[in-house]
């Protein structure tokens, strides 16, 4: 499997070093002139963070520190933890300190909490459907730029599987990949091979062994023909069955298991919250979608 995202020194640290941005969007190298213009610098307060909708949340680690760096002396405490379930009216947390510093650091807070908390109760929403089968959600690179590893951290908040990070720590070979070479006529089976073969090139062998290979396809032929030359020349770990129906999924893992019993079966492109549970009692292994 990939590296699962979870709060660490390293996810704080990619948060220290965006928030600075985040925050000079909404001042550009002024200030905030209405707050200083209405609000006495010497006035202090303290205002709660109140779930407006029932939903998951995620996302006050990374809230603290963007209080931080705005005013070191406001102080932002939790009242509950990331991946809780609230139901509007739920105090989440509290901010308090100078008003001109708490006035300045909300929008940006807000912004920040209301979207991984939609993250989060997104996915929740995908792995309870599923919840009566072995299946698991996972997501893609479908994120906001900028904020992956943010975003991939609130879809395990909400009970979701990390997939790769980016381009670089896994071979997953899709369609655009065999059009682009597509005169040469290499087929799903053959890039595959190809793949194995590049990896034991140039890879030493601990990264080689830890690198995943993962192929799309897009029908029942193509699967069985990459189970079947898996046989020979290796199998990949993992197989995409792209935008495939329930009844294509089913004979696609009735393949697996009998000529790949170890290779896993990620279904992926047009899942819906109305489409997750048929896909899931299907028999694949996990879902992967930007929902």
């Amino acid at each position: 499997d990939h590296r699962q995202i979870v709060w660490d020194g390293r996810l704080a640290a990619a948060v220290r070093r965006a928030a600075p941005g985040w925050l000079r969007e909404d001042l550009g190298l002024e200030a905030d002139w209405t707050t200083i213009a209405l609000v006495p610098a010497a006035e202090v307060g303290r205002l709660a963070v109140v779930a407006r909708r029932s939903g998951v949340i995620a996302g006050l680690p990374a809230a603290g520190i963007v209080a931080a760096e705005v005013d070191c002396q406001l102080s932002f405490e939790a009242a509950i933890s990331d991946s809780q379930r609230v139901e509007p009216g739920t105090v989440v947390a509290h901010l308090a300190g100078p008003i001109r510093s708490i006035l300045q650091a909300e929008r940006v807070l807000l912004n920040l909490l209301g979207r991984l908390s939609g993250v989060a109760t997104a996915t929740r929403q995908l792995v309870d459907l599923v919840a009566e089968t072995g299946c698991r959600i996972y997501d893609t690179r479908k994120t906001l730029p900028g904020w992956r590893l943010l975003d991939k951290y609130a879809a395990g908040c909400g009970g979701g599987f990390t997939h790769r990070l980016g381009l670089y720590d896994a071979i997953l070979i899709k369609d655009n990949h065999l059009a682009a070479a597509a005169e040469r006529g290499l087929t799903p089976a053959a890039a595959v091979a190809r793949s194995r073969q590049f990896i034991a090139a140039t890879f030493p062998p601990e990264r080689a062994a830890a690198m995943v290979v993962e192929v799309e396809v897009d029908t029942i032929e193509q699967a069985d023909a990459v189970f079947t030359a898996g046989q020979r020349s290796g199998q990949p770990d993992i197989v995409l069955l792209d935008n495939m129906s329930p009844d294509q999924l089913r004979q696609c893992v009735g393949l697996r298991n009998r000529l790949a019993a170890d290779v896993i079966l990620e279904a992926s492109g047009g899942i819906t919250l109305e489409s997750a549970a048929a896909v899931a009692a299907t028999g694949v292994d996990r879902i992967s979608t930007g929902l």
